[in-house]
Protein backbone atom coordinates (compact mmCIF):
# COMPACT_ATOMS: atom_id res chain seq x y z
CA UNK A 1 0.00 0.00 0.00
CA UNK A 2 2.83 2.25 1.06
CA UNK A 3 4.76 1.65 -2.58
CA UNK A 4 1.36 2.47 -4.29
CA UNK A 5 0.67 5.69 -2.22
CA UNK A 6 4.41 6.89 -3.17
CA UNK A 7 4.35 5.75 -6.73
CA UNK A 8 1.02 8.12 -7.24
CA UNK A 9 2.40 10.75 -5.92
CA UNK A 10 5.81 10.96 -7.96
CA UNK A 11 3.03 10.42 -10.88
CA UNK A 12 1.48 13.50 -9.91
CA UNK A 13 4.58 15.38 -9.35
CA UNK A 14 5.44 14.52 -12.72
CA UNK A 15 2.74 15.33 -14.44
CA UNK A 16 2.41 18.86 -12.43
CA UNK A 17 6.27 19.25 -13.88
CA UNK A 18 5.87 18.59 -17.12
CA UNK A 19 1.92 20.77 -17.41
CA UNK A 20 2.85 24.00 -19.48
CA UNK A 21 2.51 26.86 -17.89
CA UNK A 22 -0.83 29.00 -18.40
CA UNK A 23 0.82 32.61 -19.42
CA UNK A 24 -0.91 35.37 -16.96
CA UNK A 25 -3.17 37.90 -18.70
CA UNK A 26 -0.73 41.20 -19.52
CA UNK A 27 -2.23 44.62 -18.32
CA UNK A 28 -3.82 46.03 -21.53
CA UNK A 29 -1.40 49.26 -21.04
CA UNK A 30 1.91 46.92 -21.17
CA UNK A 31 0.24 44.61 -23.36
CA UNK A 32 -0.70 47.69 -26.51
CA UNK A 33 2.60 48.97 -25.53
CA UNK A 34 4.41 45.90 -26.65
CA UNK A 35 2.81 46.24 -30.21
CA UNK A 36 3.83 49.41 -30.91
CA UNK A 37 6.59 49.32 -33.23
CA UNK A 38 6.72 51.34 -36.19
CA UNK A 39 6.00 49.75 -39.28
CA UNK A 40 3.29 47.51 -37.61
CA UNK A 41 -0.42 48.37 -36.35
CA UNK A 42 -3.72 47.32 -35.98
CA UNK A 43 -7.17 47.45 -38.23
CA UNK A 44 -10.42 48.40 -36.96
CA UNK A 45 -14.00 48.58 -37.91
CA UNK A 46 -16.78 50.76 -36.88
CA UNK A 47 -20.35 51.02 -36.87
CA UNK A 48 -21.89 54.85 -36.47
CA UNK A 49 -25.56 55.59 -36.41
CA UNK A 50 -27.25 58.71 -35.00
CA UNK A 51 -30.15 60.82 -34.59
CA UNK A 52 -31.43 64.74 -34.08
CA UNK A 53 -33.99 63.86 -32.38
CA UNK A 54 -36.04 63.32 -34.72
CA UNK A 55 -37.23 60.67 -36.82
CA UNK A 56 -34.29 61.51 -39.17
CA UNK A 57 -31.17 59.16 -38.54
CA UNK A 58 -27.76 58.41 -39.84
CA UNK A 59 -25.63 55.56 -40.12
CA UNK A 60 -22.40 54.72 -41.63
CA UNK A 61 -19.80 51.99 -41.89
CA UNK A 62 -15.83 52.65 -41.83
CA UNK A 63 -12.43 50.57 -41.53
CA UNK A 64 -9.33 51.91 -41.05
CA UNK A 65 -5.59 50.69 -40.19
CA UNK A 66 -3.63 52.48 -37.61
CA UNK A 67 -0.07 52.38 -38.10
CA UNK A 68 2.18 52.63 -35.09
CA UNK A 69 5.17 54.74 -33.59
CA UNK A 70 6.62 53.74 -30.27
CA UNK A 71 4.66 56.01 -28.38
CA UNK A 72 1.16 55.49 -30.58
CA UNK A 73 -0.33 56.39 -33.62
CA UNK A 74 2.29 57.56 -36.62
CA UNK A 75 -0.77 57.65 -39.28
CA UNK A 76 -4.14 56.28 -40.47
CA UNK A 77 -5.86 55.19 -43.12
CA UNK A 78 -9.85 55.28 -43.10
CA UNK A 79 -12.64 54.97 -45.20
CA UNK A 80 -16.17 55.60 -44.48
CA UNK A 81 -18.95 54.06 -46.31
CA UNK A 82 -22.71 55.72 -46.62
CA UNK A 83 -24.39 53.43 -48.71
CA UNK A 84 -23.70 53.51 -52.24
CA UNK A 85 -21.33 55.22 -53.55
CA UNK A 86 -21.10 57.45 -51.06
CA UNK A 87 -17.70 57.48 -49.55
CA UNK A 88 -14.94 59.24 -47.94
CA UNK A 89 -11.26 58.67 -47.65
CA UNK A 90 -8.77 60.24 -45.33
CA UNK A 91 -5.22 59.46 -44.53
CA UNK A 92 -2.88 61.35 -42.17
CA UNK A 93 0.90 60.56 -42.41
CA UNK A 94 2.96 62.71 -39.66
CA UNK A 95 1.50 66.52 -40.11
CA UNK A 96 0.33 66.02 -43.59
CA UNK A 97 -3.85 65.22 -44.24
CA UNK A 98 -5.54 64.03 -47.65
CA UNK A 99 -8.90 63.68 -48.04
CA UNK A 100 -10.91 62.40 -50.99
CA UNK A 101 -14.77 61.39 -52.08
CA UNK A 102 -18.11 63.31 -50.98
CA UNK A 103 -18.66 66.80 -51.50
CA UNK A 104 -14.91 67.00 -52.69
CA UNK A 105 -15.48 65.42 -56.10
CA UNK A 106 -17.48 68.26 -57.10
CA UNK A 107 -14.90 70.82 -55.58
CA UNK A 108 -10.98 69.86 -56.81
CA UNK A 109 -9.54 70.61 -60.15
CA UNK A 110 -10.00 68.27 -63.01
CA UNK A 111 -7.69 65.02 -62.80
CA UNK A 112 -7.32 65.24 -59.12
CA UNK A 113 -9.37 63.33 -56.79
CA UNK A 114 -7.21 64.28 -53.21
CA UNK A 115 -6.78 67.42 -51.59
CA UNK A 116 -3.75 68.17 -49.23
CA UNK A 117 -3.76 70.00 -45.81
CA UNK A 118 -1.26 70.68 -43.15
CA UNK A 119 -1.67 69.62 -39.83
CA UNK A 120 -2.33 66.02 -39.95
CA UNK A 121 -6.21 65.13 -41.06
CA UNK A 122 -8.66 65.66 -38.65
CA UNK A 123 -10.59 62.74 -37.42
CA UNK A 124 -14.60 62.46 -38.55
CA UNK A 125 -17.16 64.42 -36.29
CA UNK A 126 -18.97 61.42 -36.25
CA UNK A 127 -16.52 58.75 -35.38
CA UNK A 128 -14.78 56.98 -32.41
CA UNK A 129 -13.31 59.41 -30.24
CA UNK A 130 -12.04 56.83 -28.01
CA UNK A 131 -8.30 55.80 -29.89
CA UNK A 132 -7.27 52.56 -27.88
CA UNK A 133 -3.50 52.85 -29.45
CA UNK A 134 -2.82 55.61 -27.53
CA UNK A 135 -1.29 54.23 -23.89
CA UNK A 136 -2.34 57.24 -22.13
CA UNK A 137 -5.91 57.32 -22.98
CA UNK A 138 -5.94 53.78 -22.63
CA UNK A 139 -5.01 54.11 -19.32
CA UNK A 140 -7.12 57.12 -18.25
CA UNK A 141 -10.42 55.15 -19.83
CA UNK A 142 -9.45 51.97 -17.27
CA UNK A 143 -8.77 54.44 -14.46
CA UNK A 144 -11.90 55.79 -14.77
CA UNK A 145 -13.91 52.82 -15.50
CA UNK A 146 -14.91 49.94 -13.61
CA UNK A 147 -13.69 46.74 -14.38
CA UNK A 148 -15.59 43.40 -14.52
CA UNK A 149 -14.38 40.40 -16.49
CA UNK A 150 -13.11 41.07 -19.48
CA UNK A 151 -14.38 44.71 -20.14
CA UNK A 152 -13.86 48.02 -18.58
CA UNK A 153 -17.56 50.33 -18.26
CA UNK A 154 -17.06 53.86 -17.63
CA UNK A 155 -17.14 57.50 -19.19
CA UNK A 156 -15.42 60.35 -19.71
CA UNK A 157 -16.05 64.20 -20.49
CA UNK A 158 -15.47 65.86 -23.62
CA UNK A 159 -12.72 68.10 -21.76
CA UNK A 160 -10.67 64.86 -19.61
CA UNK A 161 -10.53 63.62 -23.35
CA UNK A 162 -8.49 65.81 -24.87
CA UNK A 163 -6.31 66.37 -21.67
CA UNK A 164 -5.06 62.86 -22.72
CA UNK A 165 -5.96 62.24 -26.34
CA UNK A 166 -4.53 63.55 -29.14
CA UNK A 167 -6.31 61.73 -31.10
CA UNK A 168 -9.40 63.31 -29.99
CA UNK A 169 -7.60 66.60 -30.02
CA UNK A 170 -7.40 67.09 -33.54
CA UNK A 171 -11.08 66.98 -33.87
CA UNK A 172 -11.66 70.09 -33.13
CA UNK A 173 -14.92 69.93 -31.10
CA UNK A 174 -15.28 73.01 -29.87
CA UNK A 175 -15.23 74.04 -25.85
CA UNK A 176 -19.08 74.20 -25.96
CA UNK A 177 -19.08 70.19 -25.56
CA UNK A 178 -16.45 69.85 -22.52
CA UNK A 179 -19.08 69.02 -20.43
CA UNK A 180 -20.43 66.60 -23.06
CA UNK A 181 -20.02 62.70 -21.34
CA UNK A 182 -18.61 59.70 -23.64
CA UNK A 183 -19.86 56.61 -22.13
CA UNK A 184 -17.96 53.43 -22.89
CA UNK A 185 -17.24 49.80 -22.37
CA UNK A 186 -14.16 48.45 -23.59
CA UNK A 187 -13.75 44.71 -24.19
CA UNK A 188 -10.39 42.75 -24.02
CA UNK A 189 -9.15 40.10 -25.50
CA UNK A 190 -7.07 37.42 -23.42
CA UNK A 191 -4.13 38.68 -24.35
CA UNK A 192 -5.16 41.87 -22.52
CA UNK A 193 -5.52 43.77 -26.25
CA UNK A 194 -8.82 46.11 -26.85
CA UNK A 195 -11.18 43.74 -29.33
CA UNK A 196 -14.31 46.20 -28.81
CA UNK A 197 -14.81 49.70 -27.74
CA UNK A 198 -18.50 51.07 -27.60
CA UNK A 199 -19.03 54.46 -26.89
CA UNK A 200 -22.06 56.60 -26.87
CA UNK A 201 -22.60 60.38 -26.44
CA UNK A 202 -25.16 63.61 -27.50
CA UNK A 203 -23.00 66.07 -29.12
CA UNK A 204 -23.98 69.78 -30.25
CA UNK A 205 -22.88 70.15 -33.56
CA UNK A 206 -24.39 73.26 -36.05
CA UNK A 207 -27.15 74.00 -33.69
CA UNK A 208 -28.54 70.73 -33.21
CA UNK A 209 -27.86 68.27 -30.33
CA UNK A 210 -26.99 64.63 -31.80
CA UNK A 211 -27.43 61.04 -30.33
CA UNK A 212 -24.35 59.57 -31.12
CA UNK A 213 -23.43 55.95 -30.56
CA UNK A 214 -20.19 53.98 -32.12
CA UNK A 215 -19.14 50.41 -32.16
CA UNK A 216 -15.97 49.61 -32.96
CA UNK A 217 -13.81 46.05 -33.56
CA UNK A 218 -9.89 46.16 -33.19
CA UNK A 219 -8.11 42.77 -35.30
CA UNK A 220 -4.26 42.16 -36.08
CA UNK A 221 -2.44 44.10 -32.94
CA UNK A 222 0.78 44.32 -34.13
CA UNK A 223 0.72 43.22 -37.90
CA UNK A 224 2.53 44.70 -40.66
CA UNK A 225 1.00 47.74 -42.00
CA UNK A 226 2.47 50.30 -44.53
CA UNK A 227 0.17 53.35 -45.11
CA UNK A 228 1.42 55.76 -47.54
CA UNK A 229 0.38 59.01 -49.09
CA UNK A 230 -1.55 59.22 -52.39
CA UNK A 231 0.01 59.01 -56.01
CA UNK A 232 1.32 63.23 -56.41
CA UNK A 233 0.25 63.66 -59.62
CA UNK A 234 -3.78 63.45 -57.87
CA UNK A 235 -3.32 65.67 -55.46
CA UNK A 236 -4.01 69.14 -55.08
CA UNK A 237 -4.30 71.90 -52.34
CA UNK A 238 -6.37 74.18 -54.33
CA UNK A 239 -10.06 73.88 -55.24
CA UNK A 240 -11.64 75.12 -58.40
Amino acid sequence: MKKTIALAAACGALMLATMPAQAATKDPVSALKSTLTPGHGVRFTDTVTWSDGTNTQGARDSEGTFQFSKKGVAAFDITMNYGGDAKERVISIGKTGYYSGSVLDRMLPEGKTWFKSTGGAIPDSWAQFLNPAEPKTLASLIKKGTTKGNSVTGSITVKELKAVSDWFGAAKTGTENDNVKISYTLTFSSAGLVSRVQTSYTLSKNGELNEVGVDSRYTGWGSKVSIKAPDPGKVTTKFR
